[in-house]
């Protein structure tokens, strides 16, 4: 049997003696999304970024495609795409100038930077100052550049903050269709109604360690109607 695209073996990460994520495992097959839902301060963040290769584990090892960062960090850095929960633009740049830039570091052509603003709604506001930008709108850019290169693994953190209910259900829709493409995606997200639409997989987190892991589907027939609603008041012993 194939290894899965991503294989997280018993990552951690502590600070001194603070510990902001105890040792997890998570694999991800292509095509296979999973959601990582929890509060403030869960650990979401921690996890992406060791994943994404910007933090380095306390403990434990991560492989993608085969690939360990550590050791290849650039091909490894080539199979993902990586969507932070915010990032401070450069300022007067247009969202054109923005994503050609991440497309030059990507190898990724200009008709790539603009079908990617097309798919997020922001093709016709290529010329305007991202500075100027509602939150939303910075959120659709982000989301943007993570797909630029239409890699393996998308990596988002809290991608829907700032949507509007529109955009909100887009997201939903484009996630659903790299997935029918065979993207596999790791997304952090407080809104557990988005994570029940498109998740496989549900993975909660109270103050960095795994109160809980399984399908949806699992926790539907567990819980019924706002499964994950449920079952994450039972995992907080609610």
């Amino acid at each position: 049997m194939a290894e899965p695209l991503l294989v997280a073996d018993g990552i951690s990460k502590a600070i001194k003696k603070s510990v902001l994520v105890e040792p997890i495992d998570i694999k991800l097959d292509r095509g296979e999304v999973l959601a990582l839902c929890g509060g403030n301060g869960a650990g979401k963040s921690t996890i992406l970024r060791m994943i994404a290769g910007i933090m380095r584990p306390s403990s434990g090892s991560v492989r993608l495609n085969g690939n360990d960062w550590t050791r290849s960090r650039a091909e490894y850095s080539r199979q993902l795409g990586y969507m932070p929960d915010d990032y401070s633009f450069s300022p007067g740049l247009t969202a054109m100038e923005a994503l050609s830039f991440w497309a030059a570091l990507r190898g990724v052509g200009q008709a790539r930077v603009l079908e990617a603003l097309e798919l997020v709604g922001l093709k016709d506001k290529r010329s305007g100052k991202v500075q100027t930008f509602s939150k939303g709108m910075r959120q659709r850019l982000l989301f943007a550049q993570a797909i630029l290169a239409e890699p393996p693994l998308l990596l988002m953190d809290e991608p829907t903050n700032g949507l509007d209910p529109y955009w909100m259900d887009e997201f939903v829709r484009l996630l659903g269709e790299l997935k029918k493409r065979g993207h596999a995606v790791v997304f952090s997200t407080h809104q557990l109604q988005t994570a029940e639409e498109i998740a496989d997989r549900v993975v909660f987190l109270i103050d960095g360690r795994k109160c809980g892991e399984g399908s949806v589907e699992s926790y539907r027939k567990l819980h019924g109607e706002h499964p994950l609603h449920s079952a994450f008041r039972a995992a907080l012993g609610g």
